[in-house]
């Protein structure tokens, strides 16, 4: 019997994160407190750009895209944002979508496998990615389970298993 396997992958929906700045970008537009200071959420690139007249209200922008990114789904671990700096008469905060898993993570995973996992599971680093193979669906499953509970400061998906 060949070996099964699965990757353990870190992205995020493109489609997803659109939309929830959309509906944050129409939110802010919309709320009373809200107007007259100049607050936006906009795609700047591969990020997205917060602006308001204040560090408060920047801030509070910032909820607002939050809160839409966990009613879609996402996990806030996706999210890299800065802090506030002045730029002219508004405050911005720039908000970057992490994906794939860094190098760095992908080695934290695999130690983990490596430590806590079941026996028979091997793991390797692919790219931004991690395959993990098996003879044992259970102990793929047992792996998955652990990664699961593991408390890392990435966001994980498992697809391909096979």
């Amino acid at each position: 019997m060949a070996d099964s396997s699965f990757d353990v992958v870190s992205k995020v929906d493109k489609m997803e994160a659109e939309n929830a700045v959309n509906q944050a970008r129409k939110e802010v537009e919309q709320r009373y407190d809200f107007k007259g200071v100049g607050a936006d959420v906009a795609w700047s690139g591969d990020k997205v750009l917060l602006k308001a007249s204040s560090e408060e209200r920047v801030k509070a922008v910032l909820d607002v895209l939050q809160s839409k990114f966990i009613k879609r789904g996402i996990d806030l671990k996706m999210l890299e944002q800065g802090d506030p700096y002045p730029s002219g008469k508004e405050f911005r905060i720039e908000v970057a979508l992490k994906d794939g898993i860094s190098s760095e993570n992908a080695k934290k995973v695999t130690k983990l496998i490596r430590e806590e996992g079941p026996k028979s599971v091997k793991s390797q680093i692919q790219g931004d990615e991690v395959r993990v193979t098996s003879k044992s669906r259970d102990d793929l499953q047992a792996t998955i389970a652990l990664l699961k509970g593991a408390d890392l400061d990435i966001d994980l998906q498992f697809i391909n298993f096979r």
